[in-house]
């Protein structure tokens, strides 16, 4: 029979869940320190997808059996020219051509609809570190693409906290930061305060370090903000934020969120810290980090590891993330395809 590749149909509840078990055994398999993959997430991806986006969906059958997926984003807002791909296979499926055919099937699917490029996500170790699949940067250079963005996810293990030195960074940081005062909430962001998080929230792809990555700055305003909550609520997500607000202006002016899974509560992302550029060198970004890593840790008791990525070349997040105390797990490294 060889190998197949038709679309997943949403509604098509025997195919999603043929899909969600090849993605949990993958995680288990390279990935193992993660939580187990999240059914409720995974199925939300399928359906919901975020504001902005038209996602195409397909699946790999080897002999009739279910092998592998390809999951590719197409942003509608901004960045017409570019595309973001998942491509995932089962463990027991791997070096038999299911990869190679899934990813020949999304190139034409994307030439077809005048993309230039596509980018997609390889993990790898570090040295020292847990051992990682070494395929996917083969693959992916195989294929032709290039490594335009190197990063390196980091853990917090909370269950060794310093909590004295923390005490003294907070202390520093508050001490610096006279003239604003922090915010804080939970899932959805406050109305007062939803312009401010667009407005940063669009300035990521600005601020962040890009490598080689031709991806333009981001298009967002506070209906997009409210459909991306939207999203992350059907996905189960829980989300903790604290935000630093200048007393002059009342703007909500720096923000940090971290975000935990519905398959596992020991596990939490770090996700955006950013602050606006006209309000840097007050430590707004460490004051928002450890206020929000308190605030978290208040409601989820059993949370004791939180993982983080940072650009290879952001060296100042970096050093922020290791005074908290993260340490390197392993690396990522987005790979960029001229199509």
């Amino acid at each position: 029979m060889g190998i197949s590749i038709t679309a997943l149909e949403p509604n098509d509840q025997t195919a999603v869940d043929a899909a969600y078990l090849i993605g949990a055994a993958v995680t288990d398999a390279d990935a193992p320190d993660l939580p187990p993959y999240c059914r409720r997430r995974f199925e939300a991806l399928v359906r919901h997808p975020m504001p902005g986006l038209v996602v195409h969906w397909a699946v790999a059958r080897l002999d009739g059996v279910p092998a592998g997926w390809l999951r590719l984003e197409l942003p509608q807002l901004d960045n017409t020219d570019n595309a973001v791909a998942e491509l995932v296979v089962h463990p027991a499926y791997r070096r038999r051509g299911v990869g190679r055919a899934l990813h020949e099937h999304g190139v034409r699917l994307l030439r077809d609809a005048g993309r230039k490029r596509v980018v997609g996500e390889v993990v790898s170790a570090l040295p020292g570190g847990p051992a990682r699949d070494p395929a996917g940067a083969a693959f992916a250079a195989v294929v032709g693409a290039r490594p335009a963005l190197a990063a390196v996810r980091r853990r917090l293990d909370t269950t060794t906290l310093d909590r004295a030195a923390l005490d003294t960074l907070l202390a520093g940081a508050r001490s610096a930061a006279a003239g604003y005062r922090a915010v804080r909430w939970q899932q959805s962001t406050p109305e007062e305060y939803v312009d401010d998080v667009a407005y940063l929230e669009g300035r990521l792809m600005t601020d962040a370090p890009l490598g080689d990555l031709e991806w333009e700055q981001e298009r967002v305003d506070a209906d997009r903000i409210r459909g991306i909550e939207r999203a992350l609520d059907l996905r189960g997500s829980r989300r903790y934020h604290v935000a630093a607000v200048d007393e002059g202006s009342g703007r909500l002016v720096a923000w940090s969120m971290l975000s935990l899974g519905a398959s596992a509560a020991w596990h939490a992302w770090q996700q955006i810290t950013i602050v606006d550029p006209a309000h840097r060198g007050h430590r707004l970004g460490l004051l928002t980090k450890i206020e929000n890593l308190g605030h978290a840790l208040a409601y989820e008791p059993a949370l004791r590891a939180i993982d983080t990525f940072n650009a290879a070349e952001n060296e100042h997040m970096i050093r922020i993330n290791e005074q908290l105390g993260f340490r390197p797990v392993d690396a990522s490294t987005e790979w960029q395809l001229a199509l």
